[in-house]
């Protein structure tokens, strides 16, 4: 007669479910009293500070002339049509222009990381236009290219957005390529020896492992980048075309008032202060995985 098999060990028993001790329940309730406290101080703080800013303004002896020239409400009222055209002929321009400036940024970084003195040429040249380009201001830059080129009769005539769209992608593609040259540098060189030694060619590895690293260093600095730009797509009206700046221009001119460019200037506020907002949350969402929970 054979024994009987082995009984199973028991299972082990459940942990007990984990909750959280008085202790540290005291000190969470202690954290969010601190968190609404600094809200309201926060909220209070400034609207006193807006209430004494007013309260001067207001009180100024020049307020009613001021009121009336620069935020006269009929006159808002009668150029918002004429001037939100225009703003939307600043979008246009700001869109193509920001698909220009990721191209040609790209290239000219990529160009500037090159090694090996076969390249120098190539460099050289990556290195010429960006220091001219940083250096020369962009006002300049869009009479040159939408006065001066035009002149040539080497191309049909073209809208004048265009030529100012053109004159903010090389002078943007100049601060861009740098930035992105800078994020590029900052990759630790054993990144690209892994890809190498992967099999991958130089085009692949800085495609695949080395851009997108350095994309996720620079990229406060790249949204800074499209801020200004943002705000310098207005200065497209010195060549007369009619985008919000002109629009608001032209409404002045026939109302003698000059809160058509109030208006311009809010709405071009109004454009920027999303991704102002994405800016600083993306920084500071960067530094906390930077330093993980090392912030002082």
């Amino acid at each position: 007669m054979t024994p009987p098999p082995p009984l199973p060990p028991p299972a082990p028993a459940p942990a007990p479910e984990w909750s959280p001790s008085d202790l540290e329940l005291e000190r969470r309730a202690f954290r969010a009293r601190a968190s609404r406290r600094s809200v309201l101080l926060a909220l209070l703080s400034t609207v006193v500070f807006a209430a004494l800013v007013a309260a001067f303004v207001i009180g100024t002896p020049g307020w009613r002339s001021v009121q009336q020239t620069f935020f006269d409400p009929e006159v808002l009222v009668s150029a918002w049509p004429r001037v939100i055209e225009g703003l939307w002929l600043n979008i246009r321009v700001l869109v193509v222009a920001s698909i220009g400036v990721a191209v040609v940024g790209t290239l000219l970084a990529s160009v500037r990381t090159l090694r090996g003195p076969l390249f120098f040429p190539l460099r050289f040249l990556a290195a010429a236009y960006t220091d001219v380009f940083r250096g020369m201001p962009l006002l300049i830059v869009l009479y040159l290219v939408g006065f001066g080129i035009p002149g040539l009769d080497l191309f049909p005539r073209m809208p004048m957005e265009f030529w100012g769209t053109v004159a903010l992608v090389l002078t943007y593609s100049a601060y861009v390529s740098e930035v992105l040259r800078a994020g590029i540098e900052a990759v630790h060189p054993s990144q690209r020896l892994a890809a190498r030694g992967l099999g991958l060619g130089y085009v692949a590895s800085l495609r695949l492992v080395i851009l997108p690293q350095a994309l996720r260093k620079v990229t406060p600095a790249l949204m800074n980048d499209f801020v200004s730009m943002q705000k310098d797509v207005g200065l497209i009206s010195v060549l007369g075309a009619v985008d919000a700046v002109r629009a608001a221009q032209i409404e002045t001119s026939a109302s003698y008032n000059f809160t058509p460019y109030v208006l311009a200037g809010l709405l071009f506020v109004a454009l920027a202060f999303p991704t102002i907002r994405l800016t600083d949350w993306v920084t500071a969402r960067q530094r906390r995985r930077e330093q993980q929970g090392s912030v002082v």
